[in-house]
């Protein structure tokens, strides 16, 4: 009887130990755990989020299908199509650009970050704020942190993001007082968040372009606004564009094309990636193009894409010589 007893005590101290000290069978919510709380989120909040059923019983399908390699190949030869179709745009982007006149004069002069580049970023990103929303951000992450399987230097990648952003979320929600089953965050398949489409571990950088007030991505002043401060803190973006500078964008892009498309392992910029990885240089040696390196390379800090850094600044180009 007492040793029934003292086994009842025993399994009450370790039940009640997963719902106050971070402690999971999944270490990575462990982890997930410990992260937030040591930045003022409460362990019971902590605890009720991640053993939600609407939160981490739930698994994202789409977006896991589509973050798979042969997807991921996929989207980089889609978005020169993209690049393309959105060139016949133009007249909407210039549409917007007057609609919001009064934003983009307030960060261009702010931030020094050109008005055709966020407007052509918002474009490439949700058609700028048509494209509805279909993924939770949450269930997106938590789907890649369950299921991922850490061997590689992708997948090792993909555990991490999807840890920092998991607990991002549950910091926002927290900061904005939000019941975890409440706090819906509608995001792409990768779990980008809002018109400028972020990542949660950059919501520190959502800016309100009312300024006394937190920014909400949804609100298109709000991610001009966002857009445009992040670039300036993470990509130093901070003088604006000397057009006659720049080259004959259309061309470049389509020499871009056909050289990513003959070249395995092809960078716009780079010689290097992150993850040591040697690439082919498009631009290195070509000092008629180093100006507009400069920029690609800023563009690139927003998405790390040859083709969209180059795909954005053509259609920055194109709606500045718009006529």
């Amino acid at each position: 009887m007492i040793g029934k007893f003292l086994i009842l005590i025993f399994l009450s101290v370790t039940l009640s130990a997963k719902y106050t000290n971070c402690t999971f069978q999944n270490k990575h919510y462990s982890d997930i755990c410990r992260d937030v709380v040591k930045s003022g989120v409460s362990v019971d909040y902590a605890n009720k989020f991640l053993l939600s059923y609407f939160k981490t019983k739930k698994f994202d399908e789409i977006s896991w299908k589509y973050l798979q390699p042969k997807h991921i190949k996929l989207h980089k030869k889609n978005e020169k199509k993209a690049n393309n179709t959105l060139v016949g745009r133009i007249p909407q982007m210039m549409e917007h650009l007057y609609k919001y006149k009064k934003v983009y004069d307030y960060t261009e002069e702010k931030y020094g970050v050109d008005r055709e580049v966020i407007a052509a970023i918002l474009l490439k990103e949700t058609n700028l704020g048509k494209i509805e929303p279909q993924h939770d951000a949450f269930i997106v992450f938590n789907t890649i942190v369950t299921r991922v399987d850490p061997k590689s230097p992708r997948q090792k990648w993909l555990l991490k993001m999807g840890k920092t952003n998991m607990a991002s979320i549950i910091k926002h929600c927290y900061k904005g007082k939000i019941e975890p089953q409440e706090c819906n965050l509608p995001s792409s398949y990768a779990g980008a968040v809002g018109i400028a489409q972020f990542m949660p571990s950059s919501f520190m950088y959502a800016k309100s372009f009312r300024q006394d007030e937190v920014g909400d991505l949804t609100k298109m002043e709000d991610a001009i606004v966002s857009a445009s401060y992040y670039l300036h803190r993470r990509a130093k973006y901070n003088k604006l564009i000397d057009w006659s500078k720049m080259p004959d964008m259309a061309s470049v892009e389509n020499d871009w094309y056909e050289y990513e498309h003959k070249v395995k392992y092809s960078s716009f910029s780079y010689k290097k990636g992150r993850n040591g990885r040697i690439y082919n240089c498009y631009v290195c040696g070509k000092e008629n193009l180093k100006y507009l390196d400069s920029y690609i390379k800023k563009v690139l800090k927003y998405n790390n894409s040859s083709n969209y850094a180059v795909g954005v600044i053509r259609l920055a180009h194109d709606a500045h010589f718009y006529k």
